[in-house]
């Protein structure tokens, strides 16, 4: 397979993924206001919409980790990405401690809109009802939102290091030889996955940190948001290219 086979095939992936992403979002947001509605609710149902919603990420794992392998460079590019989308890129995509913004977030908005019944004593079990243990002490495989934000932080700047130190030794590409331009693309690769796979554990880890009602509602915001920034990001391309 050529290069340029691999960025094509995954541009084609992406436009699926992400057509299965605007549809598993409308299920998801049915079975959770189905779930918050009902009586005696359906958590079961719920489980499996979020264990979908997380099988999709993982999806977007794999193929982009083929991807890598063939052409980080190009990968690197995201030609399948808005200029705003790329504006906000983080070694290639999404930056891992962008979630942590979106949990307290969605969690502050939530408190505000639904302070009476709190105050009233009526449990939510959505994200305004993120308890205190949830967010700072032991709460499920011995962490909580706070301390799993400090340990993403923490990689996700030696990471950022790494590439510094990558592109710090730019001339290495003009200057080396062959063999030594693999070996920095293959480096560069290498960095490139360790970004990935720090993207996938955060968002594992957080939905693992949240109830059922609270995985549906961060995992519909999570997508809401990159469908809106995709979507505000195509909208200013095609605004740009018409006042050429």
């Amino acid at each position: 397979m050529s290069q340029e086979t691999a960025i094509e095939s995954f541009k084609k992936f992406q436009h699926s993924w992400v057509e299965q992403i605007h549809h598993h979002l409308n299920h998801l947001r049915s079975v959770q206001n189905h779930h918050r509605n009902s009586a005696t609710g359906d958590e079961q149902r719920l489980k499996e919409a979020v264990e979908r919603a997380m099988e999709l990420c993982r999806e977007y794992h794999r193929a982009k980790l083929v991807t890598t392998e063939k052409d980080v460079i190009g990968l690197m590019a995201a030609p399948w990405s808005s200029a705003l989308e790329r504006s906000l890129h983080w070694v290639g995509d999404w930056r891992p401690t962008t979630l942590f913004h979106l949990v307290y977030t969605e969690s502050s908005i939530l408190f505000e809109s639904r302070i009476v019944d709190i105050l009233r004593g009526f449990r939510t079990g959505d994200l305004s009802d993120l308890s205190p243990s949830q967010f700072r002490f032991k709460f499920v495989k011995g962490r909580t939102v706070s301390e799993l934000q400090c340990e993403t932080v923490k990689e996700e700047n030696a990471i950022t290091e790494e590439l510094s130190e990558w592109q710090d030794d730019a001339s290495d590409l003009v200057m080396g030889t062959v063999s030594d331009l693999d070996q920095r693309i293959r480096r560069l690769g290498e960095i490139v996955h360790r970004a990935d796979d720090l993207r996938l554990r955060t968002i594992t880890g957080v939905v693992e940190l949240l109830s059922p009602l609270q995985q549906a509602e961060f995992l519909i915001a999570a997508a809401e948001l990159r469908t809106g920034v995709s979507g505000w990001g195509s909208s200013h391309d095609r605004r740009r290219s018409s006042n050429v």
